[in-house]
């Protein structure tokens, strides 16, 4: 007996009358009951929120801002909220209205806008008095307990619109602000600039200023110290003024008989001259005489040398050296010595004589000139008298210029000292008024002055300072997309469940016969494997064509759900084949633990730390993320371990088939008479 003879003799039997193909039908259609109504029932729920019925009241009774502008932001939400449908808003007029319809169920929940609400959030214009503005919400559990969670999130949502509209206008009003604190800071500037220039030309002004002090105080100090030279000068003057008068005096007494003096000793100096001329005449005549002398004497000696050689007492030759030696000197010793001093005298006498004639003459003019000198000496000493009177005051006038010159002195030294304290003043003046211009005007240019874009732009950055750029690698389309993978991995699992409560996971028959245990087992399992896989089919045909579900690879989608009820219906026939009927409850508590820990909902990671260990090791949470890789497009490469693992539950489900097969080969008490009827 084939395997494939086996798996059409168990379907033959099951499909042999009209109600066993009623219930192969139903069998084929479980998974739509669990798995496409529900998905349906789900498919998009935040779609139809708009049937919720929400009273919103607003007791906003409006503010004014700084500039004029009316808030009524409480209104303006009231309104975006009933133009924007997202829930089926209806207006109350009193907060017990709206409370009271939340809790009688008439109303979903309530939002309550104060009457302050406005006024609070313009409050942040006023630093000292800014206050949070507050919306109240009113839910009720017993309503719906996630309609608490979906309020929070629209509640959020209006929050931060508000708050973004209202940062923006308050954000808009700093930032102008912030234009006239830059305009009133370039003002500034330019005050401190105009200060500062003023300060460099005054510290300029003040520099020349020092310059003049300082040459004013040299010249005071020059000035002091030549009327102190020109006082001891004067006193010096005073001085010698009287001592020339009393000189002056004596000379006038003592050379009043200088004329007749004078007169005497010209007369004197020319007999003088007069005998210094007769003496020196006489000598004149002394040297005539003694020069006639030695001639005569020289003329006799040669006489008488040539007389003695005529004589023959001296030869010629004798006669010729004394001639020879006489030659050089024919005078005397005392002759010349007589000539020499008398040359001498005479010339002395001569010089005397001259000198006696120029003092005579000197003399003579002494003489002549004596009265006008005595003359002149009295009138000086009249003149010193007066030069003496003079200095005395001369003196007194310099003592006074001295002592002014030693006020203007020191007054020049103060003019100094506070010149040079206004020049450190005027230079720090100037310092600091640049130093204030230049910080006033780095200042203005750190002070925004935004134009009406740039503020715009800014209090839109400033009231939503974060921007969240979503960048999804998959993505389910909707809320029935987002559960498809786990339902449809759960109805195929229960679809495979509730097979084996009317098909048989080994026929007696066959168990009976001669083939050989593995083909029982395969042939046992085809049935299964058949209807699931017409399971699977029209599961996938009814979400993908019936509730529009939209694969990214609906080929593969549709090839990984085949696969899995194939492995669902090899583990489950195996085990309910191997246990029996307990086999059953086995199953039952398999899916109820890859409910709570396949991550169908929540991810499995925020499961406690036992339920790991079961998506580990239980089939449903693989193929749920294979699922979800295929439907929203994400990476593949996590497939193959899926099918691998796949492959392997149905390997496992057949080898616990084989397992049974051998063992119910052989029939006991317990075969003919089980415990548990099935």
């Amino acid at each position: 007996m084939t395997v494939f003879r086996l798996a059409l003799s168990e379907l033959k039997r099951m499909t042999g009358g009209i109600l066993p193909k009623l219930t192969i039908v139903a069998m084929v259609m479980v998974p739509l009951l669990y798995g496409a109504v529900y998905l349906y029932a789900n498919w998009d729920p935040y779609g139809n929120l708009d049937q919720l019925k929400a009273a919103v009241v607003v007791e906003d009774e409006g503010a004014v801002t700084k500039d004029g502008k009316e808030l009524h932001v409480g209104r303006d939400v009231a309104e975006n909220l009933v133009e924007g449908h997202k829930f089926d808003w209806q207006l109350a007029d009193t907060p017990d209205e709206a409370n009271n319809g939340v809790k009688n169920g008439n109303f979903a929940f309530a939002l309550i806008i104060p009457k302050d609400f406005s006024a609070n959030l313009a409050s942040p214009e006023n630093f000292d008095s800014a206050t949070q503005a507050m919306m109240s919400v009113t839910t009720n559990d017993a309503n719906n307990y996630l309609l608490t969670s979906i309020v929070d999130k629209v509640t959020t949502q209006v929050h931060a619109s508000v708050a973004q509209q209202v940062g923006e206008q308050t954000a808009n009003s700093l930032l102008t602000g912030y234009g006239t604190i830059h305009a009133q800071l370039v003002k500034a500037a330019d005050g401190a600039q105009q200060l500062a220039d003023g300060a460099a030309t005054l510290d300029t002004g003040v520099g020349t200023l020092k310059t003049g002090t300082a040459e004013l105080l040299t010249g005071a100090n020059t000035l002091a110290a030549g009327q102190a030279t020109l006082l001891s000068g004067a006193q010096s003057l005073q001085a010698g003024a009287g001592a020339l008068n009393t000189g002056l005096d004596q000379l006038n007494t003592q050379t009043a008989t200088l004329p007749a003096d004078t007169q005497a000793l010209s007369d004197g100096a020319a007999a003088v001259a007069q005998g210094n001329a007769t003496l020196n005449g006489k000598v004149q005549s002394a040297i005539g005489t003694v020069d006639k002398l030695d001639s005569a004497a020289s003329e006799a000696i040669s006489g008488r040398l040539d007389q003695l050689v005529a004589d023959k007492v001296l030869t010629a030759d004798q006669s010729a050296k004394i001639r020879e030696r006489l030659g050089e000197s024919t005078t005397t010793p005392a002759v010349t010595d007589l000539k020499d001093q008398l040359a001498a005298d005479a010339a002395d006498i001569q010089k005397l004589a001259d000198g006696s004639a120029a003092v005579a003459a000197g003399a003579s003019k002494l003489a002549g000139a004596t009265p006008a000198l005595t003359s002149a000496i009295g009138q000086l000493a009249a003149g010193s008298a007066e030069l003496s009177t003079g200095s005395g005051t001369l003196v007194e006038g310099q003592d006074s210029a001295l002592a002014g010159a030693n006020q203007l002195a020191a007054g020049a030294l103060s003019l100094d000292t506070g010149a040079g304290e206004l020049k450190e003043g005027s230079a720090k003046l100037s310092t600091g008024a640049a130093e204030l211009a230049d910080q006033l005007r780095r200042g203005a240019g750190d002070v925004p002055d935004p134009n009406d874009k740039d503020k715009d732009n800014a209090a839109g950055v400033i009231a939503d300072p974060i921007r969240v750029d979503s960048v999804s690698q998959a993505q389910a389309a909707n809320y029935g997309s987002g559960l498809a993978p786990f339902f449809l991995v759960l109805a195929l699992w229960i679809g495979a469940f509730m097979l084996v409560q009317v098909m048989r996971p080994l026929t007696v028959r066959a168990l009976a016969s001669n083939a050989p245990s593995w083909k029982i087992a395969l042939g046992g399992w085809l049935p299964f494997a058949t209807v699931a896989s017409g399971q699977a089919l029209l599961l996938y045909a009814v979400v993908k064509f019936g509730l529009g579900l939209d694969p990214s690879h609906p080929w593969l989608t549709l090839g990984l759900l085949l696969l899995a009820s194939l492995a669902f219906t090899a583990l489950i026939q195996g085990i309910v084949a191997l246990l029996g009927t307990p086999g059953k409850f086995v199953v039952l508590i398999l899916l109820v633990l890859q409910l709570v820990s396949s991550g169908g909902t929540f991810p499995w990671q925020t499961t406690p730390e036992p339920l790991h260990i079961m998506h580990q090791i239980l089939p449903m949470g693989h193929v749920v993320e294979g699922m979800r890789h295929l439907i929203y497009g994400a990476d593949l490469a996590p497939l193959v371990s899926v099918l691998l693992g796949l492959l392997g539950y149905t390997l496992l489900g057949l080898l616990m088939a084989w397992a049974a097969v051998a063992k119910k080969k052989t029939w006991t008490l317990k075969t003919l008479m089980p415990e548990i009827e099935a």
